[in-house]
């Protein structure tokens, strides 16, 4: 006789049932019974939790055990130098291929946060970090107890050292209920300033702040904001590097852009059917490209001048679901752009055609960054399921899943930079890791 919760299994293939989980050690059918206001422990959303959570834990236990292989065939660094030495890989494929190797060795080490104030390290929950152009410094925004949020700036000069320690500075007079998007501005000098969207009282402002603010020296004499200015909900940001728009930064709004000079304060709004969620100018012409909550990818020259009627958008690309992020390739040939459905793709500008997807990204609802590194080839995301996955950039192999050190939840996905150059010229390679109260270091071998 059988339990009454019982259905016997005689397909070779589970088949999903109404009313019924498969557990698959068991290689039965259990019956979810009804919660109603009673706690029912077997429901599908807890089911699901508990199998990622195993995978999660199995994988981590792989990589303790150092258990690696190599993601293609016969590839090792004794064949790839001896390919370099017989002609048969140019430089620049034996650098991408040696990256590559790299990557799947990656080992995780946790670091150590050095603060002048003791209250700043490990005590709040990371939610964004973000590297200058050089990698020398990680601009952060934490969490904190009563609602609001919390700014510093990492200094990965103690990467390189053997106790693997970073200094971060804080500065607990800005503080806001919530940051929608952050970037670096090269105002005064490179990656002088940050562009800050919703730090204000309320949400829905946009600032400028002199990077000095968290530096260690001088405390008696920092300077003020740049500009502060109130705006309807703000998705994204982005500052122009090219001199045909200097000194100027963009903000995505709800159904419009705005371009911002923070020198005369001159500002040009262009309309758009969506949010704009990311945003991305050109270096070689003064062109904004925007990624929407509909899917659409358009571009923008900023130099035209509002006229009635006209309208803004020149290359439009289309994604079928919302575009999260974007980033415009350094010969501006090629954009690659991800979505809310978990869609990677690279599209070539010039012929509005999508020529490469990049398989494997889980996301459903978050807007979540992309990472590109063209020097060593590489694109790296985090997906909603919390799992970092690294991507050929050439031919859109996954070449690692990294899982994250933490139980997967909404609130713990994590916040990574990767860079050949972790603290400058001088810098480690790898990535850096932000998740919950922890930062992580995933260093080459």
């Amino acid at each position: 006789s059988y339990p009454s919760d019982f259905v016997p299994f005689c397909s070779p293939t589970p088949q999903e049932l109404p009313g019924f989980y498969y557990d698959s050690e068991k290689n039965r059918y259990f019956r979810l019974l009804p919660g109603h206001n009673n706690y029912n422990p077997l429901t599908k959303e807890s089911i699901q939790n508990k199998a990622m959570e195993c995978k999660r834990l199995k994988l981590l236990e792989d990589e303790e055990k150092q258990k690696k292989k190599t993601t293609r065939a016969g590839l090792n660094s004794s064949v790839l130098l001896q390919k370099r030495q017989l002609g048969l890989l140019s430089s620049t494929s034996y650098c991408r291929l040696v990256h590559e190797l790299k990557v799947n060795c990656m080992q995780r080490r946790k670091i150590e946060i050095h603060s002048p104030d003791s209250s700043v390290a490990g005590t709040n929950n990371f939610k964004i970090i973000v590297a200058d152009v050089a990698c020398e410094r990680i601009f952060t925004v934490n969490d904190v107890e009563h609602g609001g949020c919390k700014y510093g700036i990492i200094n990965l000069s103690g990467l390189g050292k053997e106790s693997l320690t970073v200094e971060m500075y804080d500065n607990l007079y800005f503080t806001n209920r919530k940051v929608n998007a952050v970037c670096w501005a090269s105002l005064t000098h490179p990656d002088s300033h940050l562009c800050l969207m919703g730090i204000a009282e309320t949400p829905g402002s946009a600032s400028l702040l002199p990077a000095s603010l968290f530096s260690s020296t001088n405390p008696g004499d920092r300077p003020g904001m740049l500009c502060s200015f109130k705006i309807s909900t703000a998705w994204s940001c982005a500052w122009c590097l090219n001199p045909q728009a200097d000194n100027c930064f963009s903000t995505g709004l709800t159904r419009r852009v705005l371009v911002t000079n923070v020198v005369t304060g001159h500002r040009q709004t262009f309309g758009s059917s969506s949010d704009v969620l990311a945003q991305q100018f050109a270096t070689q012409t003064p062109v904004l490209y925007n990624g929407c909550r509909s899917g659409e990818i358009f571009s923008i020259d900023v130099r035209q001048r509002n006229r009635k009627g006209q309208s803004w958008k020149a290359i439009r690309l289309f994604h079928g679901s919302a575009v999260t992020s974007i980033h415009l390739m350094k010969a501006e040939h090629y954009l690659m752009a991800a979505d809310m459905a978990g869609k990677i793709k690279l599209w070539d500008l010039r012929m509005a055609k999508c020529v490469k997807q990049y398989r494997g990204h889980q996301n459903e609802y978050a807007v979540l960054p992309l990472h590109v590194n063209e020097e060593e080839g590489l694109v790296t995301a985090v997906g909603q399921d919390c799992y970092t996955r690294i991507w050929s950039l050439q031919d859109a192999h996954l070449l690692r899943t990294i899982p994250s050190p933490h139980p997967s939840s909404k609130d713990a996905i994590p916040s990574v930079v990767f860079s050949s150059r972790l603290g400058g010229s001088r810098g480690v390679p790898g990535l850096l890791m932000a998740v919950k109260q922890d930062l992580y270091h995933f260093s080459y071998i």
